[in-house]
């Protein structure tokens, strides 16, 4: 499988297994220990996990499934926001060690942020934890473009580990991190792990106009991430020639153009069985061409925002392309 790289130089596999649906149910458990083994068979060594998924759950299966299988792994996994406080974090880091039955993890971030508990005070102690081994990179979760570079800012002032990734949502269909998020990635080199890259199953191809709700869909229960469903049926029109085109699956294509963008580093799948995991590891043999890009591009653009479009309109003046008031 074809490696991404972090800013820091480690190496990454372009896919990572999500496991936030994993821990909780006894009878999926046979399952989810297969596809965690033919994950990393392939090749996929980014996994990633949570405290909160399965309650715990998702940490201790990762450990009992894989666990022998350690150093093949990139292992990813959170703390969630009530946890943000020094004390908080530290005991959130020994916790999720202890499940995983692990001597260290390879990228810790925040699932969020806790509005009572001062950026500073998260950062020291994530900083506490790189420092004692517990912890080799750190990365943040669902926080928008001015509090990165807050965040980021921090850091240096005080000498402490900084951000070295954004896990955030990001697919065709949903692309608003490329006002803001992306740039700033871009600019302080920054890895992008996006989640949900088929939006909570709705670039599967099974949904359409006529069957908004197909059987057995998680999201015909649990309508998440939002997306604005007219730019969804006008991508599909276009994703599916395309996906026919190369004799492949609509999510194929959906992950193909995801892997195609130069910001991304690794995308997080999840899968509900080792189909969907073949299915979706595929997508990285996928090779799409500049003209499909393209397509599918302009049939999910953003609309215009200020102040992009100002922005856009003063370099073109600056080079000459336009008349009239700036």
């Amino acid at each position: 499988m074809r490696v991404a790289f972090l800013p820091s130089g480690e190496s990454v596999s372009a896919l990572g297994l999500g496991t936030w649906m994993m821990g909780e149910r006894p009878d999926k458990r046979t399952d989810e220990i297969a596809a965690l083994n033919l994950a990393l068979d392939l090749g996929m060594n980014v996994v990633d996990t949570a405290e909160m998924y399965g309650n715990g759950g998702a940490e201790k299966l990762i450990a009992k499934a894989v666990g022998h299988r350690r150093g093949e792994m990139f292992l990813v996994s959170k703390v969630l926001p009530q946890h943000a406080t020094r004390a908080g974090t530290v005991a959130a880091c020994n916790a999720s060690l202890k499940r995983l039955q692990a001597d260290h993890i390879d990228l810790y971030q925040i699932h969020g942020r806790d509005p009572f508990t001062p950026l500073e005070e998260t950062l020291d102690a994530l900083d506490d934890c790189v420092r004692a081994g517990k912890v080799r990179y750190i990365g943040l979760c669902n926080l928008p473009a001015w509090e990165v570079m807050k965040s980021l800012a921090i850091s240096d002032k005080r000498g402490l580990a900084r951000f070295e990734s954004l896990q955030i949502y990001y697919s065709a269909v949903s692309r608003d991190i490329e006002r803001e998020l992306v740039p700033l990635a871009n600019d302080q080199k920054l890895a992008i792990l996006p989640w949900s890259p088929l939006s909570g199953g709705l670039l599967s191809g099974k949904f359409s106009r006529d069957n908004e709700k197909p059987d057995g869909a998680r999201r015909a229960t649990f309508d998440f991430p939002p997306v604005e469903k007219e730019r969804l049926w006008r991508l599909l029109d276009v994703m599916r020639p395309i996906a026919a085109d190369h004799l492949v699956s609509v999510a194929q294509v959906a992950l193909a153009w995801l892997l195609a963008q130069p910001h991304v580093t690794s995308v997080i799948i999840g899968a509900k069985n080792q189909e969907q995991l073949l299915d979706n590891i595929a997508a990285t043999e996928v090779t799409l061409s500049a003209e499909q890009l393209k397509a599918i591009s302009e049939a999910s653009a953003l609309p215009g925002e200020y102040p992009q479009w100002m922005l856009a309109r003063q370099s073109a003046d600056r080079l000459g392309q336009v008349d009239g008031p700036n």
